[in-house]
C-alpha cells in the first residue's frame, strides 16, 4: 500500500491540521516508509502463538463478581454541591 499526496491533504484536512505543500510531500514518504514497516510484519510467521498483553509472562489480576446492594447514595452524593433525595442537582441547560 502507498499513501499519494491527495491522501495525506485529505488525511490532514480531516484532522484539522494546517499542513503545507512541503510538509505534506515530506509527511508522504515517512508515511509509505511506516506502511512499508507494517507491511514487512505481514510475512512474520505467528501460528501456534498466542496474543499476549505483555512481552513478561503476568497473571491478570481479578476481583470476584459479587453482586452487592450498594447502599453507598449517602456517601456518593455527599460532596456534591446540590443534591435532592440522593440524586444529583445541576443547572437546567436545554428549555
Amino acid at each position: 500500500m502507498s499513501v499519494d499526496l491527495a491522501t495525506v491533504k485529505r488525511v490532514a484536512r480531516l484532522a484539522r491540521l494546517a499542513v503545507s505543500d512541503e510538509q505534506a510531500e515530506r509527511m508522504t514518504g515517512e508515511l509509505n516508509g511506516i506502511l512499508g514497516f507494517v507491511e514487512q510484519l505481514d510475512e512474520v510467521d505467528v501460528t501456534g502463538v498466542e496474543p499476549m498483553t505483555s512481552v513478561t509472562p503476568m497473571a491478570m489480576k481479578k476481583r470476584a463478581d459479587v453482586v452487592t446492594d450498594g447502599n453507598k447514595a449517602e456517601a456518593i452524593v455527599a460532596n456534591a454541591p446540590a443534591t435532592d433525595r440522593n440524586f444529583f442537582q445541576v443547572p437546567k441547560v436545554v428549555e
